[in-house]
Order: structure tokens, then C-alpha cells, then sequence
């Protein structure tokens, strides 16, 4: 019985000390076997071999000599920056913003608001959750102040941060009590006209248009730092659908960034952040397995370029754009299957994130067939006339609704209304 017991505390020690946990404990006398590090934080040690699969490395921070870790493909964790406008109003400002899209191992678990009375800070943050409107109150009209947007991930860890904004709040004319809605008109008072002020990232020189509800409003160039920027004024007070697009040097038009914005009478509201997505081709329709296909486009100037292909196993790849913006990278199949394949690119700059390009396709085969320029078509559905139809399309019919004198875009089926039936054609026709 003794022997029993003793055994019993034998077994019971080998066994609580063979539970380790990587943060938590640490040891020059064992070894630890099949172990996953997670949260994959920052550690050192000398006195302990790993061995086994390893997963979930802070991304560019994991060095060894000791050791090889082989992931099965190179992760570009990804998000983007959200574009942000500002509206000022009686001692606030109205700040929306473009929701995050985040992947590749990170998940967007809400937002904090930045503001200073000084451009770049220093800034007191507040966390808003995870939203995509926030009034700053108790403000002091006359003076400016400037706001960012910090995406924050599950953990509360800063993910990617916007572009800065300025406004500044102004009381409205008159002061008289209160005042309810007429005013309107020819009043000046210390409010600027009603109007949009853009502004962010394209491609040199490169045109850009700005739709409306679905019409083209205004169009403008960038400088050959890709930056550009334009003013709508005139505008009624209201809710507002905005798509921005640029064309590459082939008349290629990038995805649409599109986004509502709500007008508030007598005042301007900035739009900043917009980083509009790169173009992509391809040389090939079909390569042959082995062989390189060109990927190829164009985005902002010095742009760090993020080339995914899209198989069984994503492939990634990055190069930088010239001063012209324009990237090219050689692409090996030699990895790839036989079969369809996809490829997308995405741009950052200056701690600026663009969303991803459309997709280009091609196929991996046993011969080379090089790619044809296609001609533009429509596509029934298409309002904003990026080639695709898809929820982008549905917010602008959406508006639409109901409505008298909708654009021939929008009006799908062409009799002089936006009905079920128009819905019904953009859902026959969806791309997503």
C-alpha cells in the first residue's frame, strides 16, 4: 500500500510538471514536444528545444539559427485604411467613415477616434466600437481640430490608422433661439456653401471621376504624386451615394470606392483617405505549368504592391510600382495546378492601405495562349459601370426606389420607374 502511494506521487509529479504553458512558465531542464505558441507573443530562451508545428507568428518579428519554420504559404495579413469625412456643425463635428476590411489573420473588432488641435497630433483617442459614425461634442466653434480613425483588431491592438480630416464647428447664423429648419437659402452667416470636398490617392496623372447617385458629377486629375482632390458644391441637404474611379494608362477603370455620405445644409463636408484600388492584367489566358505569366497594372506612385494568386494554396507576392505607378511581376506556375486560377493586387503607402483590384483570370494548361484586350461591354445592372453588378449597384437602385426621374443606368428596364422588376434583372446579372 505504501509502494502504492508513493507511486501515485511519483506519477502526479511527472505529470503536473510536464504541463508548460508557453507564457507562462519557464525552465532550463526540459525539452517541449508538439507545442502551439499561441497568442504568439515575443519570447527568447536558451535552455529549451522546440520541435513540432508552429503556428501564428507575430508577422516579420520570429528569428532563429536554431531552427526552420515552414508556414505552407506566406501570409500578408491584410486591411484596409478607411476613408473618413468630416461635418461640421454647432460646437461638433459629424465624423463617418468606410467600414475596415481585414483578413489573412486579422479581424476587425471595432474603432477609436483620434482628435487634436494640431495637424499630426498629439491626439487623445476614444473607442467607439465597432460602428462607423461618431459625433465629437463639446467643441469650440472657430477653432479647428483634426481627427483619425485607428482600426483596432479583437485584442484592442491598433491595426491600420486613416488619413487625417480637419473641420471646424461654427454656430449657425442669426443665433436667435433655437430656430427650426427655414433659414435655407440666400443666408451666408459664418457657414461656407453645401458641398463635398474630396481627396486621397489614384495613379499619376491619371483621371478621376466622382459619380453622384449613380451620375457622373465631377471629374478631376491627379498630380503625378497620385494625390488628387475635388470640390462638389451646390448640393441639397440630404443623403448622397458617392462612387469614386480612376482609369490606368490603358483606360482601364479601377474598382469603384463607394461610399453615402449625409449633407448637412450650409456647411462642407471633407472626404479624405480615399486610396482607390490598383488595375490588373495579365499576359496570358492560359500559360503553360512552368512557364512565367506577366501580372501587371497600375496604382499610386512608389507603391509597396501585394500580388495574390489565388489556388489550392494562395501564393503572394510583392513588387514596387515605378514613379508612373505602374508594377509588373513574373510569376512562376511552376507551383500552381492545372486549371482556373485568379489573380488580385492591393497597394500601401505611407501607412495608407488600398482595397484589393478586381480579379484578373487565367489558367494554367500545357500551352501559352496570350490574352486578347477585351472591349468594354455593359452589363445590364451595372450603375456605376465598373464592368461588375453587385451590392455596390443595389445601394444606388436602392435610392432610386420609388422615385421619379431615375438616370437610364438605374433604370434597368427602361420604363421610366425603379420597381421589383429592375431588382429582379440585377439579380439575374449578378457578378457579385
Amino acid at each position: 500500500m505504501r509502494f502504492f502511494r508513493s507511486l501515485l506521487i511519483i506519477v502526479a509529479a511527472i505529470l503536473i510538471a510536464g504541463t508548460a504553458f508557453a507564457e507562462e512558465s519557464s525552465s532550463t531542464s526540459y525539452r517541449m514536444f508538439d507545442s502551439t505558441f499561441s497568442p504568439g507573443g515575443y519570447s527568447t530562451s536558451t535552455g529549451f528545444t522546440l520541435s513540432g508545428a508552429i503556428s501564428q507568428f507575430a508577422q516579420g518579428t520570429s528569428t532563429s539559427n536554431l531552427f526552420a519554420a515552414f508556414g505552407g504559404f506566406l501570409y500578408f495579413p491584410f486591411v484596409t485604411t478607411p476613408a473618413l469625412s468630416a461635418t461640421p456643425g454647432n460646437a461638433q463635428v459629424g465624423l463617418t467613415w468606410t467600414s475596415a476590411d481585414a483578413s489573412t489573420g486579422w479581424a476587425v473588432g471595432g474603432y477609436s477616434v483620434g482628435q487634436s488641435t494640431a495637424p499630426g497630433g498629439s491626439y487623445a483617442y476614444s473607442d467607439v466600437g465597432n460602428v462607423l459614425a461618431s459625433t465629437r461634442t463639446g467643441l469650440t466653434n472657430g477653432t479647428t481640430y483634426y481627427f483619425i480613425v485607428r482600426v483596432l483588431d479583437a485584442l484592442g491592438s491598433t491595426i491600420a490608422t486613416s488619413t487625417e480630416v480637419s473641420s471646424t464647428p461654427v454656430a449657425p447664423a442669426g443665433g436667435g433661439g433655437g430656430g427650426g429648419g427655414g433659414g435655407g437659402g440666400g443666408g451666408g452667416g459664418t457657414y461656407s456653401a453645401t458641398g463635398v470636398i474630396f481627396s486621397g490617392r489614384a495613379y499619376p496623372l491619371s483621371r478621376i471621376s466622382i459619380l453622384k447617385d449613380a451620375q457622373l458629377a465631377v471629374t478631376t486629375i491627379a498630380g503625378p504624386d497620385s494625390k488628387f482632390k475635388a470640390t462638389l458644391g451646390n448640393l441639397s441637404p440630404g443623403n448622397y451615394s458617392f462612387s469614386v474611379y480612376g482609369e490606368d494608362l490603358n483606360k482601364i477603370r479601377s474598382n469603384s470606392f463607394t461610399f453615402p455620405v449625409y449633407i448637412t445644409s450650409g456647411v462642407i463636408t471633407e472626404v479624405g483617405g480615399i486610396f482607390i484600388a490598383p488595375t490588373i492584367s495579365v499576359d496570358k489566358s492560359q500559360v503553360k505549368k512552368g512557364d512565367d505569366i506577366a501580372i501587371f497594372g497600375q496604382t499610386t506612385n512608389a507603391g509597396e504592391v501585394t500580388i495574390q494568386v489565388n489556388s489550392d494554396e494562395p501564393r503572394f507576392a510583392r513588387v514596387i510600382s515605378d514613379p508612373n505607378g505602374v508594377y509588373l511581376y513574373n510569376f512562376d506556375t511552376s507551383p500552381l495546378e492545372y486549371g482556373d486560377h485568379s489573380t488580385k493586387s492591393k497597394a500601401a503607402v505611407a501607412n495608407e492601405i488600398s482595397s484589393y483590384s478586381a480579379a484578373a483570370a487565367f489558367a494554367v494548361g500545357d500551352t501559352n495562349i496570350f490574352a486578347v484586350p477585351k472591349a468594354k461591354t455593359s452589363v445590364k445592372g451595372d450603375s456605376n459601370g465598373d464592368g461588375r453588378v453587385n451590392l455596390v449597384d443595389f445601394s444606388i437602385v436602392a435610392y432610386w426606389y420609388n422615385r421619379s426621374g431615375p438616370p437610364k443606368n438605374v433604370d434597368i428596364n427602361g420604363d421610366g420607374k425603379v420597381s421589383l422588376v429592375d431588382f429582379s434583372i440585377m439579380a439575374y446579372n449578378w457578378t457579385g
